[in-house]
């Protein structure tokens, strides 16, 4: 049980991290949006998220999928961009319904490319042969989605206050939180390394 707690803590810290706070960026474009009366599109859009994280860790540990890890930090800015954009073009719009495949793709791949990001440090973590590393690996995941649960709670109660308490409209409040992602997250494009061939 305390191998458990071991990989556990190490998933929730992995986005409960101010260091990687690109995952938190994500986590905010992802949830402003919405209320917590929709805390069940968010649930599934976070396991879409950890879905698509434990299956890239999974192919890099098999050794099926390897990238390069200038390519990933440049492509993880940019699905947090091109969440951050979608907001801002349905700010206020009532199509949130029909809008899941398209955010529920964006997050499958951001998913799949920060799991690729991690890759190399999770396979020094967890010694061994592959199949020894499935079940580090699925603990791992449980603390992934526990702490990205608590992030979008967080946006969620930051939202209600927001909104009730300060009289911004939903529209605003979604406007006024995607431009500052994308604020956060253009520089960290322009500063890649990709660039620097």
């Amino acid at each position: 049980m305390s191998e458990f707690w071991i990989y556990f803590e190490k998933g929730l810290r992995h986005i409960l991290n101010l260091f990687a706070y690109d995952h938190i960026l994500f986590l905010i474009a992802l949830t402003v949006p919405y209320a917590s009366k929709d805390w069940k599109r968010l649930l599934l859009l976070v396991t879409i998220f950890t879905v698509g994280h434990t299956l890239s860790l999974m192919l890099s540990v098999f050794g099926v999928i390897i990238i390069k890890g200038n390519l990933v930090e440049f492509l993880i800015p940019i699905t947090i961009l091109i969440v951050a954009f979608f907001n801002l073009f349905t700010a206020g719009k009532s199509s949130k319904q029909e809008s899941i495949s398209i955010i529920g793709f964006v997050t499958l791949f951001f998913g799949i490319i920060h799991g690729l990001g991690f890759a190399g440090y999770f396979k020094t973590l967890v010694g061994g042969s592959p199949q020894s590393k499935l079940l580090p690996l699925t603990e791992f995941s449980l603390g992934i989605e526990t702490s990205q649960i608590i992030v979008v709670f967080i946006v969620l109660i930051l939202s209600y206050i927001v909104q009730t308490f300060f009289r911004f409209s939903k529209r605003d409040w979604t406007l006024v939180m995607s431009a500052f992602v994308i604020g956060v997250v253009l520089p960290m494009i322009i500063s890649s390394d990709i660039w620097n061939r």
